[in-house]
């Protein structure tokens, strides 16, 4: 028999808006619904992606040109792509990853205003027909977002742009999920832990009913 295609899940959001923590009780909702899931991020997720991710986010590095930070989100991506996500799904698994494509319209096209035309080309070059079976935006107002990534420490490049650039990531999401509301589902970040939770068991049933042995 041969195995249905996985569903592939992106958590997507600026700074502070708890994609981590939900991403594990995602996992753990579906691994209680005998979904077999596998997490993993962007940039990172092979040992090459990871060593690109150091470079996007390290501080005291040669600064990074615009251009040189969009080819480098992709580099990553498809490596990912092809060592990770595309086999994980093949071999019927859903995927969880922290962020994916959407982040890069939003922080490289929004934050950093390069050309939507190249971010498309990119993405349909690098990722062919592959794209999210869902989105779940965790979107909260900027100020809440960034005093809570302030508690986990250092920040890193991208977490010491200006409140600006975060307006500008913020607006840029919210318009994909204004583009594509089939498959960007908002989840209001800034509300009460279980009602976030509540809301995502919500939105994934409401998505994927079909494949949950039993509803809550």
């Amino acid at each position: 028999m041969v195995k249905s295609r996985g569903k592939f899940i992106t958590l997507e959001g600026g700074e502070g808006v708890g994609k981590t923590t939900n991403q594990a009780f995602i996992r753990d909702y579906l691994q209680s619904q005998a979904i077999s899931v596998m997490l993993t991020r962007e940039p990172g997720g092979t040992p090459l992606a990871e060593k690109i991710r150091a470079l996007l986010l390290a501080l005291d590095s040669e600064p990074v040109t615009e251009r040189a930070e969009l080819l480098l989100m992709f580099a990553a991506r498809a490596q990912h792509l092809q060592q990770v996500i595309e086999p994980a799904l093949a071999a019927g698994q859903w995927v969880l990853c922290d962020r994916f494509t959407d982040a890069t319209y939003a922080y490289q096209g929004g934050g950093r205003k390069m050309p939507v035309h190249a971010i498309r080309w990119l993405e349909q070059w690098v990722q062919g027909d592959v794209r999210p079976d869902l989105t779940l935006l965790f979107d909260a107002p900027v100020e809440i977002g960034l005093k809570r990534a302030g508690k986990r420490g250092a920040l890193d490049r991208f977490e010491s742009e200006k409140y600006s650039f975060f307006h500008q990531v913020r607006e840029a999401y919210l318009h994909q999920a204004e583009q594509e509301p089939q498959r960007v589902k908002i989840i209001q970040a800034d509300q009460p832990l279980p009602e976030v939770q509540s809301k995502l068991i919500q939105v994934l049933h409401g998505q994927f009913g079909d494949c949950f042995s039993r509803l809550e």
